[in-house]
């Protein structure tokens, strides 16, 4: 019962460290692989890409297409890696929640939070690495691009909060993302230019909530497109609405929670 009286902050920062710790447990290399992975990752795409499919992007050389790549895929893998590891954390901790009376959000949220220091962690050690390469990305964007990650953390953490609140009682649902998430990523711009898709589909693009942060971590690191400040407002106002949503569902629900763990 000690646990529910300490600050959420404090109580946060443990359940992060944990959640990190986890992950990593048994690995020789620990946190290492979070800046690894991503470069050897990038690598081997590139090589499909560039190599096997002969991937070309409107506007841009071959040699382009790497970091063009890199600064869309990202940030999807913080996105989809939230949603997917938080949606099971209140039915993974089950065992936690019947015996010490704990924030049940704060277990989603710190899952969330894990998820994006190791995946922002890849995205960093990407974008230096290519701009050593002289492959045209921008440093000076870096700071920019890292404070898109806010509303795109908000718009996670409220998805996270809805589906790990419906986990509980519906317990296939995080089978169904597992599906629904590939979809999102191929719908979204990520592997292509929009311009490369017919014309009539291209308004469709964005239904999908994250066209909008391939494009603009684009614009903002590769000066690939436009930078379009609406956008960036509907898209923070999308990401606080889904928060709110997010918030009030689980807190009507997490009353029910112990009944069907």
């Amino acid at each position: 019962m000690r646990a529910a009286a300490m600050p959420s902050g404090l109580l946060i920062h443990r359940f992060v460290g944990r959640e990190l710790r986890n992950r990593f447990a048994g690995s020789i290399w620990g946190g290492f692989w979070a800046l690894f992975q991503p470069l050897l990752q990038l690598a081997i795409m590139s090589f499909v890409f560039m190599r096997v499919f002969n991937a070309r992007v409107p506007g841009l050389d071959a040699a382009s297409y790497a970091p063009f790549l890199a600064v869309a895929l990202w940030p999807w893998t913080a996105f989809a890696d939230g949603v997917l590891r938080a949606t099971t954390s209140i039915q993974e901790n089950a065992a936690l929640i019947g015996k010490v009376a704990v924030p049940r959000e704060l277990l989603v949220l710190s899952s969330v939070a894990a998820s994006f220091l190791i995946h922002i962690a890849g995205f960093v050690a990407v974008v230096v690495v290519l701009a050593l390469l002289g492959t045209g990305i921008r440093l000076t964007g870096l700071l920019p691009a890292l404070l898109l990650y806010v509303p795109l953390v908000a718009l996670v953490a409220g998805l996270a909060l809805i589906c790990a609140s419906l986990q509980v009682f519906v317990r296939d649902l995080s089978q169904a993302l597992g599906q629904l998430l590939p979809l999102l990523l191929y719908c979204a711009p990520v592997f292509y230019d929009r311009m490369q898709v017919p014309p009539a589909y291209r308004s469709l693009f964005e239904l999908n909530p994250f066209t909008f942060y391939a494009e603009t971590f684009r614009a903002i690191l590769l000066g690939h497109g436009t930078f379009d400040g609406g956008r960036l407002l509907v898209a923070c106002v999308v990401a606080v609405g889904v928060l709110l949503v997010g918030h009030v569902l689980f807190r009507r629900l997490k009353p029910h929670f112990e009944d069907f763990l």
